[in-house]
């Protein structure tokens, strides 16, 4: 099998090594008899392989001792309203720094449950930059203030993490898990959905600050409460099972090939080949992103025009480059460049792009 270069924003491209691993092991997990995903959550060998997962993620992130790790279903966008929920009882408000479509979903589900503010919104500028912290004002009864790290669709990325006092920050880190260090010191909350860096759909990992699971409402729904899967550690329902087992698959593949420092070292490159390959273009390729606010994880572009687009991408699908059609919503061209995406692939893309102007410039 010829497997293809898949630059998609998600579900997206898994390590190699770990497809292949649940491949070999998917039918009959470890000479059981069974697959894993039709043992019981409550056995001991699924609890190996859970309690696996949340180990790699404190030892890769590193993690510290007053932060639970968990698991919880609905990806990233139940996150959404679950936060707001937690948090915001009557009086109590939160504020949302909007960089784009993902912070504006996040602030839109909160203004449905309680007191959202939007203190920085890029909307009239189009979601090209992040902002300077001068920018920034906070409201003084504010229980978190929530951001996007990285923005999928309009390819920006917090290089760093703001400062927000003694509020807590809670970040959507969703499209940059495990390809950067975390921030401990300034990151009460981050979640993720998975299936960027990490596995298939279906779940989101939440690591939040003990203290802040101890303030969340316990007026709610039993799924809602955080309390309860920090309690139960993630098992207070049957978990997304494959989700957990792809989760540590990758994970170990990420330990194995140096963990952070390496996957930075990685990203760099990649994003550097493209940018690099865009900048040299003379305008032919036009990356519409402030250059302090460029992402490493997904890469945007236009050509000239939508025809030359369209173009780029038909052409690209013929030499196995896959999923480079920008959203929907702004139109042309971006390529994700997860953490398991290998040099290789943007190395092919860049080339591609260089004679693609050759023809069409």
């Amino acid at each position: 099998m010829a497997r293809i270069y898949n630059f998609s924003a998600g579900p997206s491209i898994l390590p190699l090594p770990a497809l292949e691993e649940a491949s070999r092991e998917l039918v009959d997990y470890k000479q059981t008899g069974m697959s894993l995903i039709e043992m019981s959550h409550r056995g001991k060998i699924y609890d190996e392989v859970h309690n696996e997962a949340i180990s790699l993620i404190k030892e890769i992130l590193q993690v510290p001792d007053d932060y639970y790790i968990l698991f919880i279903q609905g990806g990233a966008t139940l996150q959404f309203g679950m936060i707001p929920m937690a948090f915001l009882a009557p009086g109590k408000t939160a504020d949302f720094i909007v960089t784009g479509f993902w912070v504006q979903r996040a602030y839109q589900d909160a203004k449905l449950v309680g007191q959202a503010h939007a203190i920085w919104d890029g909307a009239s500028e189009k979601y090209w930059r992040i902002p300077a912290e001068h920018e920034l004002h906070f409201s003084n009864d504010a229980e978190y203030v929530h951001i996007c790290s990285n923005e999928t669709i309009g390819g920006i990325q917090w290089q760093q993490m703001p400062s927000t006092g003694t509020i807590a920050l809670i970040v959507d880190m969703s499209s940059d898990v495990l390809s950067r260090p975390v921030e401990w010191d300034k990151v009460s909350m981050l979640f993720a959905g998975t299936q960027k860096n990490l596995a298939p759909a279906g779940m989101a990992l939440v690591i939040m600050k003990k203290e802040l699971v101890e303030k969340a409402r316990k007026d709610l729904p039993a799924y809602l409460r955080y309390d309860l899967h920090a309690k139960e550690n993630s098992l207070y329902n049957t978990p997304p099972t494959f989700t957990v087992w792809m989760t540590t698959l990758t994970l170990r593949w990420l330990k194995s090939i140096g963990g952070i420092p390496e996957i930075e070292k990685r990203r760099d490159a990649k994003a550097n080949l493209l940018y690099d390959a865009i900048d040299a273009s003379n305008g032919f390729y036009n990356c519409p992103v402030d250059r302090n606010s460029r992402s490493k994880m997904n890469i945007v572009w236009r050509l000239p025009d939508e025809q030359l687009e369209e173009k780029f991408v038909k052409e690209a699908e013929k030499e196995g480059l896959s999923g480079l059609k920008g959203h929907r919503s702004v139109g042309g061209i971006r390529a994700s460049v997860y953490n398991a995406m290998p040099v290789e692939g943007v190395e092919a893309l860049a080339d591609f792009m260089k004679h693609f102007m050759q023809k069409n410039g």
